[in-house]
């Protein structure tokens, strides 16, 4: 790709990243993905009996994602 277009490609990608990443945090897909994916490494990787607890840590895990625009 010639460096003009890269150019071109990288502003419009600047200026579209903060309502990208709005759309990101306002669909329920990606929370939901962000619950399965907390809750499988939960089970996968920490031995807590408690399924309340697991549900708990889980959700805190979730909580410290984050998507950012640069």
């Amino acid at each position: 790709m010639d460096s003009h277009v890269t150019k071109c490609l990288q502003l419009l990608r600047d200026g579209h990243m903060v309502d990208f990443v709005e759309k990101i945090y306002s669909d329920e897909r990606f929370t939901e993905l962000l619950m399965d994916l907390s809750s499988e490494y939960v089970e996968e990787n920490i031995r807590i009996i408690d399924e309340d607890l697991k549900m708990d840590l889980a959700l805190m895990m979730m909580e410290t994602v984050s998507v950012r625009s640069y």
